[in-house]
């Protein structure tokens, strides 16, 4: 895990342990209050998966701001962007009929959202 077939690391994770060392000796002040930036980053990306907004990024960033305080969050990192590439190499790389599926729901709850805004008069832009 964590590693692609040539055995590299993904680049996020080398920048951050390459960042790790140059964190570690900042004032601890710093790094306490990055820390709890971190989780509060962390904090809503997690709300955000319920609730609109950039879920998944915002917890990427949270954990990219925790792993250069915890091991921890590292580890969860690495997976997450692994889990990630897969899941970007499954779309890309599969068969013809996997894309067309995921396209035309694409384009089906395109279809559905657009027709809500115009069937219940829902503002596209507040105000």
């Amino acid at each position: 895990m964590g590693q692609d077939e040539s055995g590299a690391r993904p680049r996020v994770i080398e920048r951050v342990r390459a960042r790790q060392e140059r964190h570690r000796q900042r004032n601890r002040l710093f790094r306490v209050g990055f820390a709890a930036a971190g989780f509060f980053v962390l904090l809503l990306g997690v709300i955000m998966l319920f609730t609109p907004g950039p879920g998944w990024a915002a917890i990427i960033l949270g954990l990219g701001m925790l792993a250069l305080e915890f091991t921890w969050a590292e580890r969860a990192l690495e997976r997450i962007i692994d889990q990630a590439e897969r899941a970007a190499d499954q779309v890309s790389k599969g068969s013809p009929a996997r894309r067309a599926a995921l396209l035309f729901l694409g384009v089906l709850s395109t279809a559905a959202l657009v027709a809500m805004i115009v069937l219940w008069d829902i503002p596209f832009f507040p105000g």
